[in-house]
């Protein structure tokens, strides 16, 4: 049994630029991991890179395997990539528990480190990666989650020094030595970044990366599961959404749901809840016909959204 302590988020006097710190495993962070609904290949392949920063590094030396411990997960707003890096971390901290190996996690706020006075930004990088996270990583396994990795290691080569401080510029220098130094200090370190705008991150930082995932939109199957998924959720609480998934126009839903994201998916059907004001009232008259009217809407959405930025 998992110590109760393991589970708790610790939020007492957090140093500047940590969003959030808590032992691993935690229970929480099981099932989210267990709720991701993605192609079991690429979490296993994410699993096992993991698994193996904490053996191979603090065996190897880098001149023989240059690994950083920087795992980068990319693609569209919406996939999960937060919520996979978060049960990434305990997947892989459960993997050595029965060795005894407590893991903590730490998650970065990246927005809070940016400043508008000159040299700031910086000074504030340098110390958390320095300070912070070398002080934790000096205690024991530690897996640092940088969620929105653009903001802190933007790509100086698109930056352009008329419209962005050179604290920017010297900001990603900074991240890009910490990493350097960290990966030799700590080989029980493991970063897990996420971005929604690869094409934003230096290149010298994905250089670093020993694994870039992409992670995609949910496919056909995929989108089928994760509607199956929250139809029996919700039916808990109204038995007879969960039978809408018995129905033959389900596969009509699944379809229309295709190239939208996971966390939109979930939106549409509590969208078609919406729909009409009895459905709102009582959720258990929700129609197949709702949710597919929802998920219509959703799609016109998207489609407009990416016309405007054209």
């Amino acid at each position: 049994m998992m110590n109760s302590s393991m589970s708790k988020v610790e939020q007492v006097d957090l140093p500047k630029g940590i969003q959030k710190s808590l032992m691993l495993p935690c229970k929480a962070l099981g099932a989210l991991w267990n709720s991701i609904i993605m192609d079991e290949d690429r979490k296993n392949e994410l699993v096992n890179q993991s698994i193996l920063n904490f053996t191979v590094r603090t065996q190897v030396t880098r001149s023989v395997l240059p690994l950083h411990g920087v795992i980068l997960l990319v693609g569209p707003p919406g996939t999960g990539k937060t919520s996979l890096a978060r049960g990434l971390a305990n997947r892989t901290a459960e993997s050595f528990f029965n060795a005894g190996r407590q893991f903590r996690l730490l998650e970065v706020e990246p927005h809070s480190l940016t400043s508008a006075a000159m040299g700031k930004t910086q000074r504030t990088v340098t110390e958390l990666f320095s300070q912070t996270i070398a002080e934790v990583a000096a205690s024991g396994p530690t897996i640092v989650l940088l969620d929105e990795v653009e903001t802190l290691a933007a790509d100086r080569v698109k930056l352009s020094l008329e419209a962005n401080p050179i604290d920017v510029h010297r900001a990603t220098d900074a991240v890009l030595v910490q990493l350097d130094l960290l990966a030799e200090q700590f080989p029980a370190l493991l970063f897990i970044a996420t971005s929604n705008f690869p094409e934003a991150v230096d290149a010298a930082f994905t250089s670093r990366c020993d694994l870039i995932s992409e992670i995609p939109l949910p496919n056909a199957q995929a989108c089928d599961l994760i509607l199956r998924d929250c139809l029996k959720g919700l039916g808990q609480a109204f038995p007879p959404i969960a039978a809408l998934q018995n129905l033959p126009e389900f596969s009509h839903l699944s379809a229309a749901c295709v190239g939208l994201d996971g966390r939109t998916i979930r939106k549409v059907v509590a969208n078609g809840m919406a729909q009409r004001q009895e459905t709102a009232i009582d959720p258990n008259q929700l129609t197949i016909n709702d949710l597919i009217a929802a998920a219509t809407k959703a799609k016109s959405a998207r489609v407009a959204a990416k016309g405007a930025k054209i």
